[in-house]
């Protein structure tokens, strides 16, 4: 009995020495806690649809106007013969038969005149390619690599582009700004009000989509035939390539902006373009002239997941206008160009009517500055072509192709595009039937404020490239 109690007293003496001695023992080091991850500085995170470049333009002051006894062609309906239209606080506030001036309201009478939306021309390079055209100013293809979707085209914008105030006499009030065509992938566009500013951040239009240009067949081609692409399967080989990174990149970006997790991983403005169109934030308007090769970009947006919101110049559309209307893909056509290189040989002045014919989205585009000056009458020639093939277009569907289907092309036509209520007052009164080659447009508003008027000369936009120099009195 006596040992079994010296027994524990001995085993708690060991462990005291034990514990004692290694008390004086030295310590292994403490692990040290990990840095905290420095997070990315300004710039340095690519986040869904930023907005690096904001919008600065402001709509000039404008009291109510009242246009009387006007045909209104409304581009929502049928026209209205003998109407009115009120714009007020920069938005159109009453359509109709009737409908009286408010107070300090300017008045206009009609009669005899035609009333339409401000045209939307959705292929344009007037500021890229500005006037005078030489090589200081030829700034909208960026041709050193078959991929540029790296560069936006409002950095070329020259808003001091004597084009600007001939184009908005021609009535054009918005118009997408693009790269040029010699690429694969040309960059961002940019979508600008027709109006006097000192930057193209003042032209913006407030919340427009930004699109990207790509471009098909022979431009490509010809650009890069030394180095590559120089064939068509190698142009659809380099779409495919450049949307296999930009997934990778969008997958590897999606995942840190939810998570925050570890370093952001480093930004690349090529594929932050491209993964923003497969984030659906940006329109894909795809230079493009062959049925064959329509068929085949839409073929590679569903491989991706992408949509193309239009199909620019597409000469061939009236042999796949039914396929465009299966994927949701408008039509930016010419009236009558065609013929100036193999791709646009197979051309037919009735391309707009069968588009449309088709229930496809059908609109006109300049693609020239000087074009974009009488796209009225382009419509024009494009509507009889229509007729003299059969397809019995009205004046009302003619004049969607100039102001409704581009709206839409842009994701704007909650905008513009219409005359009705609630939407932004771009409007212009033409001297008779816009569709007559004697009309021109007499007066264009843009948010309810007259930016032109054709009687007096006094008020014309004239930039300061055309203001001359003033010299010193001697």
């Amino acid at each position: 009995m006596k040992q079994h109690r010296v027994l524990p007293r001995l085993i708690a003496s060991i462990c005291l020495t034990f514990i004692c001695a290694t008390a004086h023992l030295p310590q292994a080091p403490k692990p040290e806690s990990s840095p905290t991850p420095t997070p990315p500085g300004p710039g340095g995170t690519s986040l869904p649809n930023a907005n690096p470049f904001p919008s600065t333009y402001r709509a000039v002051p404008s009291r109510p106007t009242l246009i009387r006894n006007a045909t209104i062609m409304t581009a929502a309906g049928p026209s209205i013969q003998n109407g009115s239209v009120l714009l007020r606080d920069g938005k159109i506030a009453a359509v109709g038969k009737s409908i009286d001036a408010p107070a300090n309201a300017i008045v206009i009478n009609g009669k005899g005149k035609y009333v339409t939306p401000g045209i939307i021309d959705v292929h344009s390079h007037v500021g890229v390619y500005p006037a005078p055209g030489v090589d200081a100013n030829s700034d909208g293809n960026e041709l050193t690599n078959p991929v540029t979707a790296n560069v936006w085209a409002e950095h070329s914008v020259w808003p001091q582009d004597p084009q600007l105030p001939r184009v908005l006499a021609g009535g054009v009030t918005t118009m997408q700004v693009l790269p040029g065509s010699g690429n694969l992938i040309g960059g961002r566009s940019v979508v600008i009000k027709v109006v006097p500013s000192r930057t193209v951040q003042g032209m913006k239009f407030p919340g427009a989509k930004y699109g990207l240009k790509m471009a098909c067949g022979e431009n490509p081609k010809r650009v890069y035939q030394t180095r590559g692409p120089s064939t068509r399967m190698g142009n659809v080989a380099g779409y495919r390539a450049a949307w296999i990174q930009a997934e990778a990149y969008r997958r590897k970006w999606d995942a840190w902006v939810n998570t925050h997790k570890g370093d952001a991983p480093t930004r690349d403005l090529g594929l932050e373009t491209l993964a923003e169109v497969l984030r659906g934030n940006i329109l894909v308007h795809n230079h493009c002239y062959r049925a064959d090769e329509m068929a085949q970009m839409l073929d590679i947006a569903k491989e991706f997941g992408y949509k193309i919101r239009a199909f620019h110049h597409a000469i061939e559309a009236y042999k796949v206008a039914e396929l465009l209307k299966a994927n949701g893909t408008g039509a930016a056509e010419w009236a009558d160009w065609g013929g100036f290189k193999m791709e646009s040989n197979d051309s037919i002045k009735a391309n707009l009517a069968i588009t449309d014919a088709f229930g496809a989205r059908a609109m006109i585009h300049s693609d020239s500055a000087d074009g974009a000056q009488r796209l009225n009458q382009e419509v024009a020639k494009a509507m009889y072509a229509g007729r003299a093939a059969g397809i019995m277009i009205t004046e009302d569907q003619a004049i969607r192709w100039l102001t409704l289907n581009p709206a839409w092309a842009l994701d704007l036509d909650d905008k513009i595009g219409t005359i009705e209520v609630g939407k932004n007052a771009d409007v212009v009164l033409w001297s008779g039937n816009p569709f007559s080659v004697y009309t021109k447009a007499e007066k264009v508003w843009i948010d309810g404020a007259m930016l032109f008027d054709r009687t007096d000369t006094a008020e014309h936009w004239r930039t300061d490239f055309e203001l001359g120099v003033i010299r010193e009195q001697d």
